[in-house]
């Protein structure tokens, strides 16, 4: 840069939730695909939820002029914001652009939802987070340009409302890390290889921003803490210190704030970063520390991410502070307070939640509560520690104060874990079980199921909101879901599916509706957390040990076995999963609080089996999710989280049929331990890839049966005949038969049921196609 370096301001978050305090992008967004709304009206939308969070975060003491406020905003998906930004289209949309070559937002929803035969983009976890990302495919034909000046507008759109805001842009090398290559790229091409071609878009995308009125801009690479990428550590640190030597060397654009959360920066990325001609850093100081023998900063400011963007405690300010002030033996700069990541990952504002205890209401912090923590640790560093000495001393008595609730600690749950034994962990021979459940089930070759769910139709949560709200009592509200679900079955008997299911009416979430049922969870109303695209969860509040008052499924899974002579499925959301999709407690260790719910798991199973429940699925799509980043880490992880599924499962007779089910969870990289979790049957996410995970497997010697999605429900799309046959042949001609099942990707939970309904029979009629060929065939 050629001007004076502008200053960084003391405190700042790194991103903020951008759906809405009310979901409001969710029901625009959907509304325009629906065709309810015009792109004019979808805009507008998003310019007001822009404008309203910069006015709260200003509120909150974020200042309106020093670019402190974070413009984070997005349709859809960050990665996705970036790989169109740049350009980076599959050849399959290519026509969907304009006439200059830029990408509108039709053509951007297009990518991220597919349209007819071309498929969406594939979707897997952002990290170690429950954030799904959309997977940029780039090859040696990729041509990058400066495709869209969406970010630029929104800059100059916060300019004119009075606000100097900070651009958020995932950085280039996590961008090219996380990419897949193309089709057409030839065997073994890495994105990473791109990088030179890439980074004069970048230098454009910059210079722009600068020209709008950015004096910072943010350039997120989470990529540099990851052990994990296909890319190791060292080669992921040679591209960023090529990437920001030439980026940083510019002369024309904003200064740059390099923000590396979610984990500890590898050594060789620190120092590559220390290097270069950046501004600032943003690093992690709740997942992760400064790297031993970290070279100093110089005139770098680094900022120290104390305040935990990814769970919703009030924290310890006081260990923050400290953490701050160790900061400064670095020698950079300056030092500033920050959140370890964006803010996306927690709900808007603990206000909003009037129903839940006040006093676990004071423990929390969500994304208000700690942007005002990140206020306080600002104006400590600006004005000395005596100026927060009061909230520090609050923030610490709440902290003891939720040690000492009612709850926390159970003297009979504690009890009952530490008098576990290797035992209880083992449900014995795989060979018997296949036997006795052959026998007891007698199904066909290519036995066909659904995850789960089926659509939560409007009448369904019209039914549940009145009941609620008490216009409906609780016997009108159960026959209401007696119908729904007698319905579902006499649905699937039509279609011809082999295993049923119920189709979890009853349940708003499939972990909520466990927390709603277990001690120790507390639920909110508005706690609402971008999944993906326009879809939210409401995570639930682990607060305590957890043990089960009451059976919880039994009624329902009896109630829809009652309806048929074919095999009704028993479903339960699996210990880690219960964990990865709640705000978990942060004072103990997971593996104990993951034995807790196994428990309470086991009973559960063991009434759906006195019940007559012969098939049981214990999902646990987030397996994958939880996996430490860091390579070191992993070990421990995956043999508790194994432990826990087995501990909630080992107590199964042998006849009963142990399903479980992982959902865009890179089965490679996890198959020993999804192997050990001795599942008699695993379901898997397989149809965005194209099937992509069969070969691994094939590959892995993999032998308990499995069951490769083809049908892709995270996209509006109805799979053809063929294209479900095509899948099935290659699972076929990969696995042994006696392990191929057949079934969508997920839950249907988010479909229509028009969509579902004909996607569905399509299944069932490649299903029987294929078995006549493999009959012919043996």
């Amino acid at each position: 840069m050629t001007d004076p370096r502008p200053v960084f301001p003391k405190g700042t978050i790194l991103g903020y939730p951008r759906i809405g305090r009310r979901r409001e992008l969710k029901r625009a967004v959907e509304s325009h695909w629906a065709g309810a709304l015009d792109a004019a009206g979808l805009e507008r939308t998003a310019a007001d939820l822009r404008r309203a969070t910069r006015e709260r975060l200003a509120e909150l003491g974020l200042g309106r002029d020093d670019s402190s406020i974070p413009e984070s905003f997005s349709f859809y998906d960050q990665v996705l914001d970036a790989a169109t930004t740049v350009g980076a289209l599959p050849e399959r949309f290519a026509g969907l652009r304009g006439p200059d070559g830029e990408i509108g937002l039709a053509a951007y929803f297009t990518a991220a939802r597919g349209v007819g035969d071309n498929a969406p983009l594939e979707m897997t976890k952002w990290f170690d987070t429950n954030y799904h990302y959309l997977v940029p495919e780039i090859g040696p034909e990729t041509v990058f340009s400066l495709s869209s000046d969406r970010l630029v507008r929104q800059v100059a759109e916060a300019k004119a409302d009075g606000y100097t805001v900070r651009p958020v842009v995932v950085g280039p090398v996590t961008l090219l890390a996380l990419a897949k290559a193309t089709d057409a790229a030839p065997a073994g091409f890495d994105p990473l290889s791109r990088l030179d071609d890439l980074l004069p878009v970048y230098t454009q995308l910059l210079a722009a921003l600068r020209a709008a009125g950015a004096e910072w801009v943010q350039l997120d690479e989470p990529a540099l803490v990851s052990e994990s990428l296909p890319a190791a550590p060292a080669v992921l640190a040679d591209a960023a210190s090529r990437a920001y030597a030439q980026l940083g060397g510019s002369a024309d654009r904003p200064a740059i704030l390099v923000a590396a959360g979610y984990a500890q920066l590898s050594p060789e990325a620190w120092t590559a970063l220390a290097a270069a001609p950046v501004e600032a850093l943003a690093i992690d100081l709740t997942r992760g520390s400064v790297p031993a023998g970290a070279a100093g900063l110089g005139d770098k400011t680094l900022l120290g991410g104390v305040v935990d963007g990814r769970n919703i405690w009030r924290g310890d300010l006081a260990a923050a502070w400290a953490s701050l002030q160790s900061l400064r033996e670095l020698g950079a700069a300056s030092v500033s307070a920050g959140t370890s990541t964006s803010l996306q990952h927690v709900p808007h504002d603990v206000a909003d939640e009037a129903s839940l205890d006040p006093r676990l209401a004071s423990w929390l912090a969500f994304a208000d509560q700690k942007t005002a923590q990140v206020v306080t640790l600002a104006r400590g560093l600006a004005d000395g520690r005596d100026a927060i000495d009061a909230e520090v001393a609050e923030a610490s008595a709440a902290l003891s104060d939720r040690r000492a609730a009612p709850g926390v600690s159970d003297g009979a749950v504690r009890a009952r874990t530490a008098s576990l034994t290797a035992d209880d962990f083992d449900r014995g021979d795989y060979a018997t079980r296949v036997a006795a459940q052959e026998e007891a089930l007698a199904l066909p070759v290519l036995p066909t199921t659904t995850i789960g769910s089926f659509p939560q139709t409007g009448d369904i949560r019209r039914a549940r909101a009145r009941h609620g709200k008490g216009e409906l009592t609780t016997e009108e509200y159960e026959g209401f879901l007696r119908d729904e679900i007698a319905r579902v079955v006499a649905l699937q008997e039509d279609i011809g599916l082999d295993v049923l299911v119920h189709g979890e009416a009853e349940r708003n979430d499939m972990v909520q509706y466990f927390a709603e049922n277990l001690d120790g969870f507390a639920v909110t109303q508005n706690g609402w957390v971008q999944s993906y695209g326009s879809r939210a969860t409401r995570p639930s509040i682990l607060w305590g040990d957890v043990s089960r008052p009451a059976p919880i499924t039994v009624a329902w899974s009896s109630f829809a076995q009652s309806l048929t002579d074919k095999p009704m499925k028993g479903m339960l959301t699996g210990p880690v999963t219960i964990l990865a999709w709640s705000f978990v407690r942060d004072d103990q260790p997971l593996a104990e609080t993951a034995n807790q719910v196994a428990l309470a798991l086991r009973d559960e199973i063991a009434d759906l089996e006195a019940a007559g429940i012969g098939v049981i699925q214990v999902d646990e799509p987030a397996l994958r999710e939880l996996l430490p980043l860091k390579k070191d880490a992993q070990p421990a992880y995956l043999e508790w989280s194994v432990d826990s599924f087995r501990l909630a499962t080992a107590g199964a007779a042998a006849p009963t049929q142990v399903h479980t089910h992982l959902c865009y969870s890179e089965f490679d990289v996890v198959i020993d331990a999804i192997a050990a979790l001795d599942a008699d049957v695993t379901s898997i996410e397989a149809a965005r890839s194209r099937g992509e995970v069969i070969g691994d497997i094939r590959t892995s010697g993999f032998s308990h049966g499995v069951g490769p999605g083809v049908y892709d429900i995270h996209s509006p799309r109805v799979p053809s005949v063929g294209e479900v046959a095509d899948l099935l042949d290659r699972a076929v001609a990969e696995l042994p038969l006696r392990q191929v099942w057949v079934n969508p990707d997920c839950g249907l939970k988010t479909r229509g049921y028009d969509e579902t309904v004909e996607s569905l029979r399509n299944i069932i009629e490649a299903t029987r196609a294929t078995r006549e060929t493999v009959g012919a065939a043996v």
